[in-house]
């Protein structure tokens, strides 16, 4: 059985999708399992790659989409051709059994169609739109089977629907078959790694401010007074950034905020180990929030102006989240959850 997952991005995207390798493991606990996955975001899943000790995925296929896109204005579409043809012969190699796409996009369903499958084979995909989700109905096209789920589906709780079509499972109840993510034994060795930031374990908190969509922003007056608090209890507070308006933003902070610092961009890989040995996260509706909260890190995830049931981490007590759609948190609230989580 050679089984292949398609979730290009992003980076929280990618996460929530984790917990369909674990589903799949639980049926095929022998099968051949590969990813496609964005170029930018293999780090992501490289730690779920087959080893002696563990069983995860067999391979990563990475793919170009968004580097090609940025390139065709100088590079021309015959250099981002044969580059491509290099990649599609990657996503040949092997002849797939099930092909498992999670994304509902049309570049992704494309992706299952160039794929090499077996003339039997099963293609499952997302059926119908959800709620502040995008959605490309024209990707049903290149699905055998798609599966219709509630307009209100978690993240998670979709990519593993849409797997269990693949797979003839019954979709998996939260009670009784909470999500998994990464190995054990990944969070534990993050520990013992050096810090890139210099600091030592539990000395800090991360403040993920920063968002792609400002809507989703919470106030610069609140992070300013949480910085302030948190600093006074002895904890370095960090504002990091992935732009530079977002840096600008940080150094702002960061004047206002004693004991805070603004560090230098840090790759996905070193997030790990930044997020995993921080006291506490806090941050918005972004993808290295949702890494914090996928590690069991101690995390309060802010929603102000994305539903919280899309993709709150419901699976550890570790987790709070607050806010919701156009209901920012308050400070009091944001307040009493690090409080409780420091205790």
């Amino acid at each position: 059985m050679n089984i292949l997952i398609v979730k290009l991005s992003s980076l929280g995207d990618v996460l929530h999708n984790l917990p369909i390798v674990w589903d799949i493991r639980k049926q095929y606990p022998d099968a051949r399992v590969d990813w496609v996955i964005e170029e930018a975001y293999v780090e992501l899943i490289t730690p779920l790659l087959t080893t002696e000790s563990f069983k995860g995925i067999d391979h990563i296929i990475p793919m170009s989409l968004r580097r090609f896109r940025k390139e065709l204005k100088y590079r021309g579409w015959s250099s981002i051709l044969q580059d491509f043809q290099l990649q599609k012969k990657q996503l040949q190699l092997v002849q797939y059994d099930i092909v498992i796409e999670t994304q509902g996009l049309l570049k992704s369903a494309i992706i299952t169609f160039l794929a090499r499958k077996s003339p039997q084979a099963i293609v499952s995909g997302i059926g119908n739109r959800t709620e502040d989700s995008g959605y490309e109905p024209l990707s049903r096209l290149f699905y055998t089977q798609s599966v219709k789920v509630p307009l209100q589906y978690h993240a998670v709780d979709r990519s593993r629907a849409v797997a269990a079509g693949g797979l003839g499972t019954l979709v998996p109840k939260r009670e009784e078959s909470p999500p998994q993510f990464y190995p054990p034994t990944l969070i534990e060795s993050l520990l013992h790694l050096p810090n890139p930031l210099g600091f030592d374990k539990n000395s800090y908190v991360m403040c993920f401010h920063a968002t792609a969509r400002l809507a989703k922003s919470w106030s610069m007056e609140n992070w300013i007074a949480i910085g302030n608090e948190l600093s006074q209890r002895g904890l370095i507070i960090v504002f990091p950034w992935g732009s530079p308006k977002e840096k600008l933003m940080s150094e702002q902070l960061s004047k206002e905020v004693p004991h805070s610092i603004v560090p230098e961009a840090f790759s996905i890989q070193d997030a790990f180990v930044i997020n995993a040995q921080a006291k506490l996260v806090i941050g918005v509706d972004t993808g290295l929030t949702h890494l914090a909260a996928v590690l069991d890190v101690p995390t309060i995830e802010l929603y102000v102006d994305s539903p919280k049931w899309k993709t709150e981490g419901y699976w550890s007590q570790q987790v709070i989240n607050l806010g919701d759609k156009q209901q920012a948190p308050t400070l009091e609230e944001v307040l009493a959850a690090a409080t409780l989580l420091l205790t």
